[in-house]
């Protein structure tokens, strides 16, 4: 039997695949060409649903007193505000159900990237941000990491916009190594969170095998 397990992947400082059995088992079906756009979005919220206690394993605790029915008693409780939360648009919209599930109190950004087809680079056309994002962890969502250009783009607007580096994790469901190392080149301290590290990437800068446009396959497009 396959036991749980969040490993940082060797040759990545900053990569931690997280590996449970109900991910990857989901993410399978993300990958076949055959899954309908509904189930495709489905699974989606569901693997970042999982992924998420992952990624906010290092918020910090303190006690507060509370009473339940039985006693009092000094309960954990976070010593923060909850993480806010900004996905690359468009395809990060799609893991932002499956994140609010446990994290419903979070601010909400939106960083909005097109990749251009000829040079592979992102063309920003939205940035819409809390007004304090200073001193707050933040969790930026993306679908893929292929190139990692999009992802590294967005970390420059919220650092341009008064975000502390050292409290910004990236989140994602699949990763190409050109992309990883491109990312941690850039920067070397942001833990990148993810469900798996694919092969490589093709001519096009699509993730092998990967599971395709994310999306498209989200909005049936």
């Amino acid at each position: 039997m396959k036991n749980f397990e969040m490993k940082l992947e060797s040759g990545f400082a900053k990569l931690t695949i997280v590996d449970h059995p109900l991910i990857i088992s989901k993410l399978s079906m993300m990958r076949d060409k055959t899954t309908k756009p509904v189930d495709f979005k489905a699974r989606l919220n569901e693997i970042s649903h999982l992924i998420a206690f992952a990624v906010t394993a290092h918020l910090k605790t303190t006690t507060r007193q509370i009473e339940t029915p039985i006693c009092a008693m000094d309960a954990p409780a976070l010593d923060e505000e909850p993480p806010i939360l900004v996905p690359i648009l468009r395809a990060g919209l799609g893991m932002m159900q499956g994140l609010e599930m446990i994290l419903p109190e979070s601010a909400i950004g939106h960083i909005g990237v097109m990749r251009d087809h000829v040079t592979h680079l992102p063309v920003e056309y939205k940035v819409s941000l809390p007004v304090k994002i200073q001193n707050r962890s933040i969790i930026v969502v993306d679908p893929m990491l292929a190139t990692g250009h999009s992802a590294i783009h967005a970390i420059k607007v919220l650092v341009d916009h008064g975000a502390d580096v050292n409290r910004i994790t990236f989140m994602c469901l699949v990763a190409a190594p050109e992309g990883v190392k491109a990312f941690e080149a850039a920067y070397p301290t942001i833990p990148i969170f993810t469900a798996a590290l694919d092969s490589h990437l093709d001519e096009n800068a699509y993730i092998v095998p990967g599971l395709g446009d994310a999306g498209d396959r989200v909005f049936g497009t």
